[in-house]
């Protein structure tokens, strides 16, 4: 079984996609270029917002989150892993990380792609502040 969850954000100038071992999503609607792994801005959620029961199958062992970023015509899709280490305290923030790194903004660990890792077609959209974007995380095998 999977449990899904969906957030929409937009696109931004300051975008620059190129962090090796993070990409990150932010209910913030702003961005300065330090922000570089940053891959869109004015989310409908942050990872507090989660639904409880995506939340406690993240937070499983055998847990599998995949998540496809769209952007209009161009998608891509990250695999990474849940832990139980997961809190999904923050308010703003969503966090995928490479490492298996955990704090409150963390969605999910041991991606197989950061935000310099996709592709430059998909960043190029991400720097249209009016491109929406759609971030599907779904958890399964838990």
């Amino acid at each position: 079984m999977k449990i899904t969850e969906v957030v929409i954000a937009r696109g931004h100038e300051n975008v620059q996609s190129t962090h090796k071992t993070t990409f990150e999503t932010t209910k913030e609607t702003t961005l300065t270029k330090r922000g570089d792994c940053v891959i869109a801005v004015g989310a409908t959620k942050g990872a507090a917002d989660f639904n409880p029961r995506f939340k406690e199958a993240a937070k499983k062992k055998r847990a599998r989150i995949t998540i496809t970023i769209e952007a209009g015509e161009v998608k891509e899709v990250v695999r990474a892993r849940g832990s139980p280490q997961l809190s999904f305290t923050h308010p703003t923030d969503l966090v995928v990380r490479k490492s298996g790194y955990v704090c409150g903004r963390t969605a999910a660990v041991r991606a197989d792609k950061a935000a310099s890792d996709l592709s430059r077609k998909l960043v190029e959209k991400m720097c249209n502040p009016l491109q929406k974007i759609k971030i599907t995380l779904a958890v399964e095998n838990y």
